[in-house]
């Protein structure tokens, strides 16, 4: 028996079940009334819902026929001209199914060359009578001003916490699971608002039996918080060994990476209770070992080095 995705499985259906960004909702809820909507620009970080309020917008403007009149692409599939030129353009020119317009969206269209832009802002001005396109993108500076003077453009925000909660307990009331609420705390915390990766981090949790705090963070591969705070407290007061021995904990014990330590410290700094001269120190270090471990320097040797630099500064 194939595993069903949660993502899928929960996905909204329609504006109503959007969570939060209510400030685009309510504007794009005005365009279903009338029928009608312009060419759009959603910009935004991945997980917040761009995709989701494309196809509740289309089921709402099609009803049945949503799947006829609506065409999804990836741009960072197909970046270059000629799939503007091609599968973009042949389906902009066939006649809606019942509606008088269809709508292309084109995911990812950040990822599109200067030259495909170029090409589809000709395809979007010659099409607009048949045709909508809603375009996103995670940075809207990647895409030309001409195609951004074309479209409506709204720019999504970070999921909130309560929403994020909310959205996992329906979720988990439907699957019949028991979710801690500092479970709940872990997954927005690992995921920054990502409610794409926070449900898949809830299923993944859930095969764990009762969804707690160490079951997400066994899940996520992730280092908790408060290890990443006892090698950097033991840093701090110049503990050195003890500081090597957590951070060794975490890479050989645990199996962490050194990237996903080094982000582990670059969240728990920014938590921690310090002046704020010396978290930008701090954060500069971190910055310099980061580009180190990028560039495949030994983990160990570096985060071993970031710790003999973080005890020349104590708390």
């Amino acid at each position: 028996m194939q595993l069903e995705l949660w993502t899928e499985k929960y996905r909204p259906k329609t504006l109503d079940e959007v969570i939060d960004q209510k400030h685009i909702v309510s504007r794009l809820k005005a365009w279903v009334k009338k029928g009608s909507i312009p060419h759009m620009l959603f910009a935004g970080p991945a997980g917040v819902g761009k995709t989701t309020i494309a196809l509740c917008l289309a089921r709402e403007l099609f009803g049945e026929n949503w799947k006829s009149n609506f065409h999804e692409m990836n741009a960072s599939d197909e970046r270059g001209i000629n799939v503007v030129r091609g599968q973009i353009k042949e389906f902009a020119r066939m006649k809606a199914l019942g509606a008088d317009f269809k709508i292309i969206f084109l995911d990812e269209s950040d990822a599109l060359t200067p030259e495909a832009q170029q090409a589809l802002r000709r395809t979007m001005e010659r099409f607009s009578d048949t045709c909508r396109f809603i375009l996103s993108c995670n940075y809207s500076s990647k895409i030309i001003e001409p195609i951004q003077s074309r479209t409506s453009v709204f720019r999504f925000k970070r999921l909130t916490e309560e929403g994020v909660k909310e959205y996992l307990k329906r979720i988990a009331k439907a699957e019949k699971l028991t979710v801690t609420e500092d479970a709940l705390t872990a997954i927005y915390e690992i995921c920054e608002g990502d409610l794409r990766q926070a449900t898949n981090l809830l299923q993944a949790s859930s095969t764990l039996g009762k969804v707690t705090r160490e079951a997400v963070y066994e899940a996520a591969a992730q280092s908790k918080p408060e290890d990443i705070r006892q090698m950097l407290e033991s840093a701090f007061a110049g503990k050195f060994m003890e500081a090597r021995k957590k951070l060794y904990e975490m890479l050989i014990n645990k199996g962490l990476s050194g990237d996903d330590i080094i982000r582990g410290i670059h969240k728990e700094i920014h938590r921690m209770d310090l002046p704020e001269e010396k978290k930008i120190k701090l954060i500069e270090q971190i910055g310099e070992y980061e580009f180190r471990l990028n560039q495949g320097s030994s983990p160990e040797i570096q985060l071993e080095a970031l710790l003999a630099q973080f005890m020349k500064h104590g708390k």
